[in-house]
């Protein structure tokens, strides 16, 4: 269980942490264990030898050991591969075939732990529910500790690779007392305690971004892989080696060029004044949009539900977040089950590549949204993977919001992959914006209110409704995911055809 739980955390920011993952690592954890049970079972049958079974435990526990080390440039190996020869559901195949390299192998000699076990300890027939009864405890036992631990305990405490080593320890010190106490196998064991330590110390020295030497931060929490990279510029937060930037800090002040920039028209639709605006952010990140909104609003009071507090930290630590702007750490959807309060604006960013929460991209979740804000409130919410496809994830979502809102826009943030949405009831939200927007003074902010108003698209809603019960994000976020992958690729794959690996290498 511990490696299972490792194994998502490994695979988390190169493939995301979406169920379709956690799917892979658990089927293919189950056929690597049911293997090694048939295998163990045979074995331990034909040659009831303990030394074997031991030094299997050995083997898996420097296997295991190595996997955060090794793995990373796996992950990276398959990647390289599949982008030049794999054309759909390419998240899919690399999480298969990395799991597939890495974890089988180790995961099928543990499988044959509880068979041989039951072989060794069986005395006699009359005895052996009770004492299979009794393995079955202790192996249930074991996982649940193997639960529990990484996720609540080391690996928000050391991490993932330290985690890997911890348990890996364990084996290996299991094996190394048992050979001791048989008084054989010394050269091996020494061997093994050699691999382990070397690994140990490899492992701790490559990061998920190993490629990466100017990291302000790189960490971990309960829910995320984390790294803050610095610059003179800027600072950003990435919670994804491979799917670019979730939160921005211009140190000049100046707006980002990103899609925070556009969803700054919800407050004019919403017809701000002056006179004082309620913000509500949920997935506030480390505060990019709450700032803005502050920095170019006046009377301008923001607040944000954050569900990872190790991000919220970093926002104060990195990114300037002002204490007077509040986080709530608790899930969006759960917030607004117990929040009282309406807002003039909400913003939905909680949406992060392949990674949407299903509960909060339901009819039953904009229903709260809706409920929460004002007469003439606007929901805009950031949609981070445009298609074009008609039954597409951004198609599904605009119609869920379409089914509860009256009027609902979208506009294409230019130079990237986001689309922002933005909802309400009110008729004139859209003649209110550019009414407001012509009362701006700051230069930037306008050409970016002129941008938003030249590219807004009226939404009509169809039929493609997420509820709670039915909403295949995951599936629909995946063939999004595999359409920009193929048109970032198209030149490498024409070099690879044209030139072969030497090309792409150059």
């Amino acid at each position: 269980m511990a490696v299972e739980l490792g194994a998502s955390r490994l695979l988390a920011p190169y493939f995301s942490s979406s169920q379709i993952v956690w799917t892979i690592i658990i089927g293919t954890i189950m056929i690597a264990m049911a293997l090694g049970n048939i295998y163990g079972g045979k074995s331990a049958d034909k040659n009831p030898d303990p030394d074997k079974l031991y030094f299997r435990i050995i083997v898996a526990a420097v296997w295991t050991a190595a996997i955060p080390f090794a793995g990373k440039f796996v992950i990276l190996g398959v990647s390289a591969l599949l982008v030049v020869t794999v054309s759909t559901n390419f998240l899919i195949w690399a999480a298969l075939i990395t799991c597939m390299v890495v974890f089988v192998y180790p995961l099928f000699l543990l499988g044959t732990v509880t068979p041989s076990l039951a072989r060794y300890t069986v005395e006699n027939i009359n005895d052996s529910g009770k004492t299979v009864g009794t393995l079955g405890a202790f192996n249930t036992i074991g996982s649940i500790i193997g639960t529990f631990v990484p996720t609540f305990i080391s690996i928000p405490a050391v991490g993932t690779s330290a985690t890997f080593l911890i348990f890996s320890g364990i084996l290996l010190i299991l094996g190394i007392v048992y050979f001791i106490s048989a008084k054989r196998k010394k050269i091996k064991v020494i061997a093994a305690s050699v691999l382990f330590a070397v690994f140990g110390v490899l492992s701790q020295s490559v990061g998920f971004a190993f490629w990466q030497n100017d990291l302000a931060y790189e960490g971990e929490s309960i829910y995320n892989y984390l790294q803050v990279s610095d610059n003179e510029r800027m600072t950003a937060l990435s919670t994804n080696v491979l799917f670019g930037v979730q939160s921005v800090y211009m140190k000049s002040g100046e707006l980002t060029g990103l899609y925070y920039d556009y969803a700054m028209a919800a407050p004019l639709m919403a017809g701000y004044d002056g006179n004082g605006t309620d913000i509500l952010v949920l997935g506030m990140g480390t505060g990019t949009y709450a700032k803005q909104c502050r920095a170019y609003f006046e009377n301008v009071t923001a607040e944000g539900v954050e569900i990872d507090e190790k991000i919220t930290a970093l926002a104060h630590e990195y990114f300037e977040l002002p204490d007077d702007i509040p986080v709530t750490t608790y899930d969006g959807r759960a917030f607004l089950n117990v929040c009282d309060k309406k807002y003039d604006v909400i913003m939905v960013d909680a949406y992060q590549d392949i990674t949407i929460p299903f509960q909060m991209s339901s009819k039953e979740f904009f229903s709260l949204v809706h409920e929460h804000l004002k007469e003439n409130g606007v929901m805009v919410v950031n949609m981070n993977m445009r298609s074009e496809k008609s039954d597409g994830i951004n198609t599904w979502l605009s119609d869920t919001i379409a089914s509860l809102f009256e009027n609902v826009y979208t506009v294409d943030v230019s130079g990237s992959t986001n689309r922002e949405l933005f909802a309400s009831d009110n008729p004139d939200m859209i003649n209110t914006f550019r009414e407001k927007s012509e009362e701006i003074s700051d230069g930037s902010l306008y050409s970016i209110m002129s941008r938003v108003n030249d590219g807004l698209v009226k939404y009509t809603g169809g039929n493609n409704i997420f509820t709670d019960d039915k909403a295949p994000v995951e599936l629909l976020g995946m063939s999004v995911i595999d359409d920009l992958i193929q048109e970032e690729l198209v030149h490498y794959k024409k070099v690879f055809k044209e030139e072969g690996i030497q090309g792409l290498l150059k």
